[in-house]
């Protein structure tokens, strides 16, 4: 496994961390004093980060992880509850929701790492992600129903569909803890890596990824989401259509080629 130093980055004292090497784009929570536990300031930093990867022509893929010991301690009620209630903290103009329930979608893959406590909403980021990589010591818990409100932030769609019906109902209706061997029973996460090391596994992912054909990776993602969200019959009307697309571009070009030379493609995503 690829080693990968968190402190050889450049200094970020934003709450949300925004770096870009080669082309993968990661994005951290860094907000660690309070367990990186969601403010006004942070959700909004999240969105505007996410729309950055989105623009940046140089990144193929995003990771998302958070610094310190913790992913998240989920929202700040104390800061954001009264926000809430008066309708206010959501996505700002020109940002793109990281938990993808409106407003624009991703073209491109996000890798997540978690590790620590991951509570509330941030179960919900990790299934608004694409491929999800557990440190041992992670613990999750989707406890609203403890404060008396619901999961409000995608994991009443998403949870079921990635765990099972049982296995969601079983965490989201009771709030009890769960660790990171039963994540990866119930697929919230794929892989579970010494504690330290979550990071580095997720990157070296996002790398294989970004050495993909970018069109392709992209178009994967758009035909899976098209079949979860408007059925299988309407993702298979466009299989042949999207296919003949990618053919005609230069990436198509250059993955026929490459096969018939037996060399390495390089892709330009064009």
């Amino acid at each position: 496994m690829t080693t990968f130093n968190i402190h050889e980055l450049p200094a970020d004292s934003r709450v949300v961390t925004r770096h870009r090497v080669g082309h993968v784009y990661l994005i951290g929570l860094n907000r660690v004093p309070k367990r990186n536990a969601f403010d006004l300031e942070m959700r909004s930093e999240l969105a505007m980060a996410y729309a950055e990867m989105e623009q940046d022509d140089q990144v193929r893929v995003g990771l998302f992880y958070a610094h310190g010991d913790h992913f998240t301690g989920g929202l700040d009620m104390a800061k954001v509850g009264n926000a809430l209630r008066e309708g206010k903290g959501g996505i700002p103009e020109g940002g793109i929701d990281p938990r993808q329930l409106s407003g624009a979608q991703r073209r491109k893959p996000v890798v997540s790492a978690v590790q620590g406590w991951c509570l509330t909403l941030g179960i919900e980021l990790l299934l608004a992600t694409d491929i999800r990589i557990a440190a041992e010591d992670a613990k999750f818990s989707q406890m609203e129903v403890s404060r008396g409100i619901f999961p409000f932030g995608g994991a009443t769609i998403r949870f079921p569909r990635e765990a099972g019906w049982g296995n969601a109902m079983r965490y989201m209706l009771t709030g009890d803890t769960f660790d990171a061997a039963e994540a990866l029973r119930m697929g919230l996460v794929q892989e579970i890596v010494p504690t330290g090391l979550q990071l580095s596994r997720a990157f070296e992912i996002s790398e294989v990824i970004a050495r993909q054909a970018p069109l392709g990776v992209s178009m994967t993602l758009q035909s899976a989401r098209r079949a979860q969200r408007e059925g299988e019959e309407a993702a298979a009307r466009q299989l042949v259509p999207e296919m003949l697309q990618l053919l005609d571009s230069q990436d198509g070009s250059e993955g026929v080629a490459s096969f018939l030379e037996r060399r390495p493609a390089q892709f330009t995503g064009r």
